[in-house]
């Protein structure tokens, strides 16, 4: 291969291009129509009432975080295999992580972790509880709906990896990640490696009006326009800032890049299946894997994992060959950050386990065959030339 393979990367097409330079003709660069379009669009994607587009997904994080009222002294439970912004925006509204461990078959956030945690306490004891469908693999909602209904916690979703994703519910119904109907509220991020991009950007989406409209004022500096919500009205001109918010604002320039991306959701989604079904084909029964991805049929497969022996040995070698693979995550609580306030090695072992082995695979759109047949060629070299998959860590 002549050019570097990325574990993930972004598709702007022509169309994307067209859309761009349209808005930088307009009128409007911020604040203006563009962002209404990509919000309505959006929320008729994922099947919700309300989406709200803000500058990015931790800006969505916290802004949850804010109207779910977390407080100094909160307690939160979440998954340490993720992005660091899903427990980070606790700490902004100075709540305390509780980290609960993952199911090590599906790497997501293990319910019964958290039941266990739940039960050693009062009721009350914890607030709320924020789920990851991590990979693109979404959560079962309605367990963790039917737990958190038992303890009077909220849930706020994470799927920053999954658009498109969705698990098939008790009554047999197909539940999109980000629906609203079982989490209070769920973000997604349009990062450039993720399923559709808008450069930096995210998106809120809930069922629930109240909270969408505070949401929007907290987006804009907490300022109130809808005159029948208003203290004061000195006249045409006038707005009024109601509580202390922030500049988590879109703009019209990258919603029209989002609106033209999510054309081509469902297209790529189908895309990123295939990819992943080879590899899960071509890795199966390997004496050198542990364990990799499932093909479930509401994955979303914003990342490919397996996890590896010798692990940190392949990396090196796909990385000495032009390809570029990634771990996905260093678990969170054994970050220095959150190191200081008492978590340690041993607390988590699924996570911790799942660390030592686990390597995402490029997985993208635009992945040509022939480039994936070249990954799998080299992690089949690496491990029959080197004796490697003898190694353990």
């Amino acid at each position: 291969m002549t050019k570097p393979i990325p574990y993930g990367r972004q598709n702007i097409t022509q169309e994307d291009i067209d859309a761009v330079v349209e808005v930088l003709r307009s009128d409007w660069l911020t604040q203006g129509p563009k962002i209404r379009e990509f919000e309505e669009a959006f929320k008729q994607y994922v099947g919700v009432k309300y989406a709200l587009a803000v500058s990015n997904g931790t800006a969505a994080l916290h802004l949850c975080s804010i109207v779910m009222d977390v407080k100094p002294g909160d307690k939160i439970i979440t998954t340490p295999i993720t992005f660091a912004a899903t427990a980070n925006c606790i700490r902004y509204c100075g709540g305390e992580v509780v980290f609960a461990d993952i199911d090590p078959d599906t790497y997501l956030l293990d319910i019964r972790e958290v039941r266990d945690i739940l039960m050693s306490a009062p009721k009350g004891t914890y607030k709320g509880i924020i789920v990851v469908d991590f990979t693109g693999r979404p959560t079962d909602l309605e367990c963790f709906r039917t737990l958190a209904n038992e303890f009077g916690l909220w849930i706020i979703e994470d799927a920053c990896h999954a658009p498109g994703g969705y698990f098939i519910d008790s009554k047999r119904n197909k539940q999109k990640c980000g629906n609203g109907q079982f989490a209070d509220l769920a973000v997604f991020s349009f990062h450039p490696v993720k399923h559709i991009t808008t450069g930096e950007g995210g998106m809120i989406t809930t069922n629930n009006e109240e909270l969408y409209f505070r949401l929007c004022n907290l987006r804009t500096h907490g300022i109130q326009q809808r005159q029948e919500l208003m203290q004061f009205n000195h006249g045409l001109w006038y707005y009024e800032m109601q509580e202390l918010g922030f500049n988590y604002r879109i703009t019209d320039i990258q919603s029209a890049l989002g609106r033209s991306q999510l054309k081509r959701a469902d297209e790529n989604l189908i895309k990123r299946k295939e990819i992943a079904a080879l590899y899960h084909e071509a890795l199966n029964g390997k004496d050198y894997i542990i364990r990799q991805s499932e093909l479930i049929p509401g994955h979303s497969f914003h990342l490919y994992v397996a996890e590896f022996k010798n692990r940190n040995g392949l990396i090196q070698y796909l990385r000495n060959n032009g390809i570029n693979s990634q771990v996905h995550y260093i678990p969170l609580h054994l970050m220095p950050y959150y190191r200081k306030f008492g978590w340690k090695e041993g607390d988590l072992k699924h996570s911790e386990d799942y660390y030592r082995h686990c390597l995402s695979l490029p997985i993208y759109p635009t992945l040509r065959h022939e480039e994936q047949n070249f990954v799998i060629d080299k992690i089949n070299d690496f491990y029959l030339h080197s004796g490697n998959q003898r190694k353990t860590l």
